[in-house]
């Protein structure tokens, strides 16, 4: 029997560990980014999320984009992105996104949305047309594409992953337990069969997981079980953190040996490859993830 690493409980209100401190945004290539992002109006997951990780994937000229406005109708209750109801739909971003893309120079590109429930297709027309534009502009360039909950409407699944993505990312976010305090608008067996629906569509399928919710190990143990069970190719686990006192509080600061052990379960389970670590989000080294 293994003897699992020890796992730090805390608030968040508590000092950090220190295995989460992280750098702070500066240098040129941030202000490339930065300076791009404004002027083509974009939003990027990198600002609305409070993403940890902003400083250093900017400072790498990289960025996640978010199309679809960056209002929310979700209310998760662990997420820092507005939620209300959007007004924006602008059919112009597609072409915009390429673009930046373009300026920036990436190699593999990653794009995000809000949900748009309100929208009979979820969306799903203008996330096709904005990877149709991006690979017409950037042909070399690479993309993954982390996409909402389509509420079981397979149709707009299948608009959405078509046009040409290498990988198709959809987050679960957390365990079966927690589903209805953390993701209350959202079901844990049915954004596992988006996955399924996604593999079986021959993409490469990904998800990402948070600890720190008040999980347990068996409980993450089952997900990878769940998830290895469609044919999941990537797997990202990550510490979570509160984005704003309005947020859940985090109920424990997972350690760095718990995160490498999880690492090694995953794979054990037939899952391809799992970024395991304190600061891992969804899309940190995403480019890793195309050809595993």
């Amino acid at each position: 029997m293994i003897e699992l690493p020890t796992i730090e409980s805390t608030s968040q209100r508590a000092k950090r560990p220190d295995w989460l401190r992280v750098k702070l945004p500066i240098g040129k290539e941030y202000a490339k980014v930065r300076q791009l992002v404004d002027k083509y109006k974009l939003h990027t997951i990198c600002e609305s999320g409070n993403c940890p990780n902003m400083g250093e994937c900017w400072g790498e000229g990289t960025a996640t984009f978010m199309i679809l406005g960056n209002v929310c109708t979700r209310s998760c209750s662990f997420c820092a992105v507005a939620t209300g109801r959007p007004t924006e739909y602008d059919a112009e971003e597609p072409k915009r996104v390429a673009e930046a893309i373009h300026l920036m120079g990436v190699k593999h590109a990653v794009i995000t949305s809000v949900n748009r429930d309100e929208l009979k297709d979820k969306g799903a027309e203008i996330w096709y047309q904005t990877v149709v534009e991006t690979k017409l502009l950037n042909p070399e360039t690479t993309i993954e594409t982390l996409i909402p909950d389509v509420q079981g409407n397979w149709d707009a699944l299948i608009r959405m992953i078509s046009p040409g993505q290498e990988v198709v990312s959809h987050n679960m976010e957390t365990v079966r337990s927690l589903y209805r305090r953390v993701r209350p608008q959202a079901k844990y067996d049915r954004s596992l069969e988006e996955l399924k629906r996604i593999k079986d569509f021959g993409k490469r399928s990904k998800t990402g997981i948070m600890l720190g919710l008040g999980e347990t190990l068996d409980e993450v143990y089952s997900a990878m079980d769940d998830l290895a069970g469609v044919g999941l190719d990537v797997l990202t686990l990550g510490q979570y953190l509160q984005p704003t006192k309005l947020h859940l509080e985090v109920a424990e600061f997972i350690r760095p040996e718990t995160f490498a052990l999880l690492k090694v379960e995953g794979e054990k389970r037939g899952i391809k490859y799992v970024e395991s670590g304190p600061l891992v989000r969804s899309s940190y080294h995403s480019e890793r993830h195309v050809n595993v």
